[in-house]
């Protein structure tokens, strides 16, 4: 019995352990997870453009700017747009000019066409140093992931233009509603 008293304090230990495995506690929470999704555009611009005369003497000068984007709008009222400014004009002096052309009818000009969802720019645009020209617009709810959207340049071929190498800098941004 002594034993046995000796070891009561072990055993009861034991028991008490054996019994709290068994009654191992246990927690958990949830939460929710939320997210509210706006309106973004993005865009890269394929860069340099060059222009170059084809065919006969004195043909304007042509070539072509493509533009990726990527929008979303809002789904009721959205909208966006894809818009362009010259906002360096040619250098160095004595060639071309956006802003002051040498010759009266001298234009940088283009149109426009845009994959879906976007809208191209109706007709032929001219090109401005003080405000900006549409390129594509988009309409509510719009989704595109790596569409594309193309300029067409057209600059005239003025006699008076000194030979050498211009370059202007042209500004495309893109805007969601």
């Amino acid at each position: 019995m002594k034993n046995l008293l000796k070891a009561f304090p072990l055993l009861m230990l034991m028991l008490l352990f054996t019994v709290s495995l068994g009654y191992a506690q246990s927690n958990q929470g949830t939460t929710s997870v939320t997210v509210t999704v706006g309106a973004e555009a993005s865009l890269t611009v394929a860069s340099p453009t060059a222009l170059a005369a084809t065919g006969t003497v004195f043909n304007n000068y042509t070539g072509s700017t493509v533009v990726t984007y990527n929008i979303r709008t809002s789904q009721s009222t959205g909208s966006g747009t894809i818009v362009l400014k010259v906002t360096s004009d040619f250098t160095p002096t004595g060639g071309p000019s956006v802003g002051s052309p040498p010759t009266a009818g001298d234009a940088l000009t283009y149109t426009c066409t845009a994959a879906a969802p976007a809208s191209p720019c109706s007709g032929s645009q001219t090109s401005s140093t003080g405000s900006t020209t549409p390129v594509a617009s988009f309409v509510a709810n719009a989704h595109a992931t790596g569409s594309t959207a193309t300029t067409s340049w057209t600059l005239t071929n003025d006699p008076t233009y000194k030979t050498g190498s211009y370059t202007a800098v042209v500004t495309y941004t893109i805007s969601a509603s």
